[in-house]
């Protein structure tokens, strides 16, 4: 697969890193193209791939990963149609519909969107993408390739994409919360706050990996570790009373709301 990058920053970066990482591209066959010197220099060193200013240097590439700003889509998607060579386009540009992006491009090219997190930065993302009319089998397969190179990748529906981007795409940001309210829990009972962050964060991540490695459902978990009387239940008393899970439904639902008056 010969793979063009438009946008290396650092989602465009760690993609690409990701898919060198696993085999799935090789470096030589991979270009990646920004008006910044900086995010080309680092896209270099990170990658090992090369790179260019000029969109014409992706012209030969069957698959285009797209991670520009929203605002740019359209401008890059037209210049790629110049030369009316069939290719697959893959857009993680937020907000972005289908319907869009294929009007943009020429009759020729296939797209699919995507939406990753942050978290691909580490090499743990959760990613969902949707396939457009034109999209074959095979580029579902180089989708989650990519995107599974640095995580999970999942195929929904168009119609669900509000919804990734409320739960997985602003996910993150709710996680972090809750990692920075348990270290505040234990400073006010005397922990360092060094220790505090960094046992939080390892609560987190050992318990999300037990959701995904056991595959069991995660009540059956939270019940593993609450005894009849003891200190569990009476945090997750204390929680339910408080409503952190409605307060959780909640911000998922109004993140996926704003998602798709973004996408108007």
């Amino acid at each position: 697969m010969k793979l063009g990058v438009i946008g290396c920053g650092k989602m465009g970066t760690a993609l690409v890193e990701g898919a060198i990482r696993s085999g799935g591209v090789d470096s030589a066959n991979v270009i990646g193209v920004d008006p910044y010197l900086g995010a080309r220099e680092n896209f270099a060193r990170t990658t090992g791939a090369a790179v260019s200013e000029s969109l014409s240097a992706v012209a030969g590439c069957e698959v285009v990963l797209l991670c520009t700003k929203p605002l740019d889509v359209r401008a890059a998607l037209q210049a790629l149609a110049a030369d009316g060579s069939p290719r697959l386009v893959i857009s993680i540009a937020a907000g972005i519909t289908l319907a869009a992006l294929e009007e943009a491009a020429s009759p020729a090219t296939r797209v699919i969107r995507a939406m990753p997190n942050t978290p691909a930065l580490v090499g743990k993302g959760a990613a969902a993408f949707c396939l457009g009319t034109r999209a074959t089998p095979e580029d579902a397969a180089s989708a989650k390739m990519l995107l599974g190179s640095v995580g999970l990748a999942v195929e929904v529906p168009e119609r669900l994409m509000d919804a990734v981007t409320g739960l997985s795409g602003s996910g993150p940001a709710y996680v972090y919360l809750v990692i920075e309210a348990l270290a505040d829990g234990g400073v006010r009972n005397g922990l360092a706050r060094a220790d505090a962050i960094r046992l939080a964060a390892q609560t987190v991540f050992g318990s999300a990996a037990m959701v995904l490695e056991t595959g069991e459902h995660p009540a059956v978990l939270k019940d593993m570790v609450t005894s009849p009387g003891g200190t569990t239940i009476a945090g997750l008393a204390e929680l339910e009373k408080l409503g952190l899970r409605s307060s959780l439904i909640e911000a998922v639902t109004a993140a996926t709301r704003r998602a798709g008056e973004l996408g108007k």
